[in-house]
């Protein structure tokens, strides 16, 4: 499975390789590993202001009765080794509904702003 989506920048953390070429296999080995139901990158890489001291903002959609350490670690782990710092969000989708439905100002400009980099068909 590829990941298919691009960055609009090709920042690079100091004295890494640009995120725009290390994010994409991280993402795939995301899925193959964990079966997300979807992928959101949010923040300054998403909307277009990322500096090289940014970190990658992700949230990580899964379907889970796990309690939230254990299904952060396992999404954490699924994304490690990776070359970028990261900022990283794990929820279920009732959770996701949730925040929604109580208008969760941080999540919903997650949804409205974020780009979406993966959704389970």
């Amino acid at each position: 499975m590829r990941a298919v989506f691009s960055l609009p920048t090709d920042v690079a953390p100091r004295g890494l390789p640009p995120v725009a070429e290390t994010l994409p296999p991280a993402i795939e080995r995301l899925i193959r590993e964990i079966n997300p139901e979807k992928i959101i990158l949010f923040g300054s890489y998403a909307y277009g202001r990322p500096t090289p001291d940014s970190d990658v903002d992700l949230l990580v959609v899964v379907r889970s009765d796990e309690p939230y350490r254990t299904r952060y670690m396992r999404v954490a782990m699924a994304l490690y080794p990776r070359l970028f710092p990261l900022d990283l969000i794990v929820k279920t989708p009732e959770e996701i509904d949730e925040a929604l439905q109580t208008c969760s100002p941080f999540l919903q400009e997650i949804y409205t702003r974020g780009i979406c980099l993966y959704e389970r068909k």
